[in-house]
């Protein structure tokens, strides 16, 4: 639909980024920390997940009695880069991504650092990988990448990948009148989910049919089609061709 070449991280899938969420609360997971001001700030690499989220997700968290919980937490943001400024030893600008603004800081400890924000302006679509922290009450995140948009498609991606990860923390911690039912309900929402994120079924022109999602996992057609319902109901899967074709949100 749009130009350029894909930028899409490999990180920060949902079943990883679930691990660091606790209802609205971000639970950063345990780090090697160094202090800026009486925050905290973790530059680690791999051991975490990478947590898709917009500003207003940041911003609307839960407060605790400890503060706010996001000390420590990676996330990834796409938006707008606005008010850059240069200082000596860092590079401060604001994040706007149509929900909302939140303040960005970006050290320049090496030479990678300058010449990546040298590629960057006002105005621009930066995708930002960073630490989440609350400083003197204030949320803002300190940028260990920033990099220019050159596909717009990311930019929906992006936003999908945090609807999709919100649908299912939320559907994860809703409460059920019956536990035993709720459980094997999840686990075959769970696996008739897989199916849609094969990537060979996945990449099929017109989805995935709901006589594969039977055939695959042992399932009768009605079974298939009431949970293939359910996850569309979720935003999880949308229709394709007809009513027995189906694509996930993730996929595209």
């Amino acid at each position: 639909m749009y130009g350029g070449g894909s930028q899409h991280d490999g990180n920060g899938g949902a079943a990883n980024a679930n691990n660091q969420f606790d209802g609205d609360r971000f639970m950063p997971p345990q780090t090697t920390s160094t202090p800026e001001g009486g925050s905290v700030i973790t530059r680690t690499r791999g051991a975490q997940a990478l947590l898709p989220l917009t500003v207003k997700q940041i911003m609307d968290a839960s407060q605790t009695n400890d503060g706010f919980a996001v000390n420590g937490t990676e996330v990834r943001l796409v938006g707008r880069m606005l008010n850059k400024k240069q200082q000596v030893t860092d590079v401060s600008f604001v994040l706007d991504d149509g929900t909302g603004r939140i303040d960005m800081k970006r050290w320049d400890n090496e030479t990678f650092d300058t010449e990546e924000m040298k590629l960057v302006k006002d105005g621009d679509y930066v995708i930002v990988i960073g630490g989440l922290k609350d400083f003197q009450g204030k949320r803002q995140v300190t940028a260990f990448s920033v990099r220019l948009v050159t596909n717009y498609n990311d930019i929906t991606h992006h936003f999908l990948h945090c609807i999709y990860v919100h649908l299912d923390l939320t559907r994860r911690k809703a409460p059920t009148s019956s536990a035993s039912g709720n459980s094997a309900g999840k686990e075959l929402s769970d696996l008739v989910m897989s199916v849609f994120l094969d990537p060979v079924l996945g990449n099929l022109e017109h989805g995935v049919s709901l006589d594969q999602v039977a055939s695959r996992l042992n399932l009768s057609l009605g079974q298939a089609r009431l949970t293939v319902l359910d996850l569309v109901d979720l935003g999880n899967l949308y229709a394709t061709i007809d009513d027995d074709h189906y694509k996930s949100t993730m996929n595209g």
